[in-house]
Formats: C-alpha cells, sequence, structure tokens
C-alpha cells in the first residue's frame, strides 16, 4: 500500500467500486493497470505517482494488478499493458496504453483535473490564493489545520472567517472573528466585519435584476444604485460598486446620512491599501471631495 492518501492499491471489485467508481464524482482517478512482469509498468508507475502528488489532492491514483484482478481487467477489456484509464463520474474518459513521456500524460489530464493551490511555503499564503480563487472549502480546510495548531493566529481566523461568510454562514463568521485578539490585523478585521455587513445587507435588498430595471428608466434613482452597489459587494464585483458609489457621492454626498461615503470607506478596509481598485478609487474620492 503507498504512503500517500492520494494513491491506493485496489483489491477486489468492491474496492474498485468504492476507490474508483465513487471517489470520481468528487475528483478525477487515474487507474493503472500493470503486472509484476511488465517493466514498463514499473517505469511508469513512479512517474504517475509523482504527477498524482503534484495535483495534491486533486487527483487520484489507483493500481490494479492485472494478474490477481482479473475480472476488473476483463470488464474494462484491458489487453495491453501498461494501460492507464481516467475516470470521472463514474465513467472513463479518457487514457493511454504504453509508456509515456510526462508532457503527454499531464496534456491529457488537463482538461480534466483541476489545477492545484499553489505551493507556497506558509500555509496561509496558500489559504489566501485559494479564497481568491473563490475555492473557499479548500481554503477552510487549510485554515482549520492552521487553527488545531493554534486557534488565536489572527490572520488565520479571519480568513476563516471570511471563507464562512461566503457561503452563508454570517453568525458563526461573526463569532469566529469575535475570537481575534490584539490590533495587529485591524484592517483585516476591519475588511472581514464589512464583508458581513454587505452581506446582511443584501439579504433584505430587491434583486439584482429589479434594482437595473429601476435604474433603467431612472438613473438618478439614489435608492436604486445604492442598493444595486451592495449586492454587487456581496458578490464580490467591487469595481462596478465602487463606481457606482463614487457616482451617487458625487451626485448626492448627503443621501442616507453619507452613505455612499461610509461605504467606499468600508470597501477600501474590505480590499486592503495595496489593492489597485483602492488606490484608484481613493485617489477619485480625494479629488471629488476637494
Amino acid at each position: 500500500m503507498s504512503d500517500s492518501p492520494y494513491i491506493f492499491d485496489i483489491a477486489g471489485s468492491a474496492s474498485f467500486e468504492q476507490l474508483v467508481i465513487e471517489n470520481s464524482f468528487h475528483k478525477p482517478v487515474l487507474v493503472d493497470f500493470w503486472a509484476e512482469w511488465c517493466a514498463p509498468c514499473k517505469a511508469l508507475m513512479p512517474l504517475l505517482a509523482q504527477i498524482t502528488e503534484g495535483y495534491r489532492g486533486e487527483l487520484l491514483l489507483a493500481k490494479v494488478n492485472c494478474d490477481i484482478e482479473q475480472d476488473i481487467v476483463a470488464r474494462f477489456g484491458i489487453r495491453s499493458l501498461p494501460t492507464v484509464v481516467l475516470f470521472k463520474n463514474g465513467q472513463p474518459v479518457d487514457g493511454f496504453t504504453g509508456a509515456q513521456p510526462e508532457s503527454a500524460i499531464r496534456e491529457m489530464l488537463g482538461p480534466h483535473v483541476a489545477e492545484p493551490a499553489p505551493a507556497a511555503a506558509d500555509p496561509m499564503e496558500a489559504a489566501q490564493a485559494l479564497f481568491s480563487e473563490g475555492r473557499f472549502a479548500d481554503a477552510e480546510a487549510l485554515l482549520k489545520v492552521l487553527l488545531t495548531e493554534n486557534n488565536e493566529h489572527a490572520a488565520a481566523l479571519i480568513l476563516y472567517a471570511r471563507c464562512l461568510a461566503e457561503r452563508g454562514e454570517l453568525g458563526e463568521a461573526e463569532v469566529v472573528l469575535g475570537a481575534v485578539k490584539g490590533d495587529e490585523h485591524k484592517q483585516a478585521l476591519a475588511g472581514a466585519r464589512a464583508q458581513l455587513t454587505f452581506l446582511r445587507q443584501a439579504f433584505d435588498l430587491p434583486e439584482v435584476a429589479s434594482l437595473k430595471t429601476r435604474l433603467a428608466q431612472n438613473a438618478e434613482d439614489d435608492e436604486a444604485s445604492y442598493q444595486l452597489a451592495i449586492q454587487q459587494l456581496a458578490r464580490q464585483h467591487y469595481e462596478p460598486a465602487l463606481d457606482a458609489l463614487l457616482k451617487l457621492f458625487i451626485r448626492n454626498r448627503n443621501y442616507a446620512d453619507g452613505a455612499a461615503h461610509k461605504t467606499l470607506l468600508q470597501v477600501f478596509d474590505l480590499l486592503g491599501n495595496e489593492h489597485p481598485l483602492v488606490t484608484a478609487y481613493r485617489r477619485k474620492l480625494y479629488q471629488a471631495i476637494y
């Protein structure tokens, strides 16, 4: 048996059903049909293992010893070794026979297998990259490990709360943010709280289509402009939201007791000072004020 959680040996038809067919509904499974007497099989196997490990959980590898698993060999009509078959959603979708170079194998896998999370020495960097890609569940998994080791890791708590918020767990996200101690991550904490605010506000607002209809009828409908910006912020459509808020501020800076100005500052906290949108819109806001 392999020590890797992504690589396993098949032992019987029931094992194949569970480890290949069922797993393939969640992640692609590469099945390596091999035999002890097959020299090309033994040359190919470590390459397949290396490629699988490189995907860091986005690809699984199942090894079928054809001398032992005759029923599985007959089921899939395997006639030459090595044969490698890729399974997705319970079905074979691609594959090859004979030893292949790494480039050819990766080319075959490309359309079917998600790219792994960027490698990073710091797990926080990897979690942040996953969050930025919208892979909130994967980011959560990394952050849970970090928080198991140190439940006061402020940056991990803040990002974990943002993951929870993105999947609608607003109350739990608020509790997590309440556990953050110290002022070192003050801006990131303010940004996370702003995200919760936008998501909560959006929940009670009219649908985006309805707001767009109102604005098509009256482009200076301040309430519709502001509410649409909040809906956009809740969906992370930051640039159109910032643009709408700035125009509202210029047109009516006193709307709802300065709501446009306050919300612009919240978005700046959410995105951080280094974000190019913050740099651009902070300058535009300054010009509008002065």
